[in-house]
C-alpha cells in the first residue's frame, strides 16, 4: 500500500472514530498533498508525499517556537498535537552517525572538496535522504565533511 493510500485509510478510520484533532491534521495534509498534484499535474509518489509531510513538520515546529515566544500555549498545544500526527507518516529517521556516514559517502563518490563544492554535495544528499534525515542536520553534517 503506498502512503498515500495510507493517509486515505488513516482519514476514513478517524472520521469513523470522531477523532476531530487527528482528522483536521490528515486533512491538511491531504489537502496539501492534492495541490502539488493539481499545481504540477502529476501523481505523487511515496518520495513526494514524504517530502510534503516533511515541510508540514517543519511548518509546525516553526509555528510551535513563535506560539511559545508570544506566550500562547494553547496554539503551541495544537501545533504540537498536529506535529505528532505527521510524524507517523515519516520513514525511520536516520542517527546523526548515520547520516554522517552517509554524507562522507556521497562526498567521497563525488570527490567533493572544500564549501565551494557545498551546492553539488547537498543536492546528491537530498535525493539519496529525503524523508530519512532532517535536512537542517544534513546541512551541518556536509559542512562538517567539507570542512575536514
Amino acid at each position: 500500500m503506498s502512503l498515500k493510500d495510507q493517509i486515505t485509510d488513516d482519514m476514513k478510520t478517524a472520521m469513523r472514530a470522531k477523532d476531530s484533532e487527528r482528522l483536521g491534521t490528515i486533512r491538511l495534509l491531504l489537502a496539501a498533498m492534492k495541490q502539488k498534484e493539481v499545481d504540477e499535474r502529476i501523481e505523487l509518489d511515496d518520495v513526494a508525499v514524504v517530502a510534503i509531510v516533511d515541510k508540514l513538520i517543519k511548518q509546525r515546529k516553526d509555528s510551535i517556537t513563535a506560539f511559545v515566544q508570544a506566550a500562547r500555549q494553547d496554539l503551541a498545544d495544537k501545533e504540537a498535537s498536529e506535529l505528532k500526527v505527521l510524524e507517523t507518516y515519516l520513514p525511520q529517521r536516520l542517527s546523526a552517525e548515520e547520516v554522517a556516514a552517509e554524507v562522507k559517502a556521497i562526498v567521497a563518490e563525488l570527490g567533493a572538496k572544500g564549501p565551494g563544492d557545498m551546492g553539488k554535495v547537498m543536492g546528491a544528499v537530498k535525493t539519496r535522504l529525503a524523508g530519512k534525515a532532517e535536512m537542517g542536520q544534513v546541512s551541518a553534517a556536509v559542512k562538517a565533511a567539507l570542512a575536514g
